[in-house]
């Protein structure tokens, strides 16, 4: 997958999508990620991206005559041209189901707002859709743009390395992820659940299915709403 980043603050992303997964997944050719400064297009000497609000108000707005020029530049260095989103608390929640369609997409063109927002008319006719990672509001659209990129890149197939992992994550199927342990099998008293320890994969598989169902009742019963409650796919007690 191809992904351009559209920011007024290349160098915010210089650092955390240089580590672990996704730097593998650079190195190995899944992720082909191009960070790109919205002011190499602009026209005048001072770099100008951003103006006054038509109608009066606070703050700055970024230019649509800059965007779209970036954007029309970005679009025309690889085919496909690729998918636009526009990184904002406006748009439709991020969730797994989002990610999963998004990691199937050959081509991610991300757009970082700044200020007070963008020009209204570049979101009409340039962005293909708006997302947002939650109901609050950030500085700019370079850490939403970094989350997006980080969620997306595990399902890219061979980012993980192992593929099936992603399908126990929490979210993977409406449902929380079961709780892990690791060794020591005793600490301070603090044991970890004999069917862990027993081997058998039969009982491990339906501690783990309940202990899903049990957990998402518990802390995210939002979630169980769209399956027909916690007794669908089992006893959840």
């Amino acid at each position: 997958m191809r992904v351009d980043v559209l920011t007024l603050f290349p160098e915010a992303f210089t650092g955390p999508l240089d580590i672990s997964i996704i730097k593998r997944a650079r190195e190995r050719g899944i992720l082909d990620l191009h960070v790109h400064n919205i002011r190499d297009w602009a026209l005048d000497k001072h770099r100008t991206v951003d103006d006054y609000p038509f109608g009066g108000g606070h703050g700055m707005v970024m230019r649509v005559d800059v965007l779209d020029r970036a954007l029309e530049a970005v679009q025309g260095m690889a085919e496909p041209r690729g998918l636009v989103i526009y990184l904002s608390p406006q748009g439709e929640r991020l969730n797994d189901r989002i990610v999963r369609e998004l990691a199937r997409e050959p081509r991610l063109i991300l757009v970082c707002g700044r200020y007070e927002g963008v020009d209204e008319r570049f979101i009409e006719h340039c962005v293909d859709r708006e997302i947002s990672i939650g109901d609050y509001v950030l500085t700019g659209g370079e850490l939403p743009a970094m989350v997006l990129i980080d969620a997306v890149t595990r399902h890219i197939p061979g980012a993980l390395g192992d593929d099936a992992s992603s399908l126990d994550e929490s979210f993977a199927d409406g449902l929380l992820e079961h709780p892990q342990y690791t060794r020591p099998a005793e600490y301070k008293g603090w044991r970890v659940p004999e069917v862990l320890l027993s081997g058998h994969h039969a009982r491990i598989a339906e501690w783990r299915k309940q202990q899903r169902l049990l957990r998402t009742q518990q802390r995210r019963p939002d979630l169980l709403a769209g399956r027909g409650g916690p007794e669908e796919g089992g006893d959840s007690s």
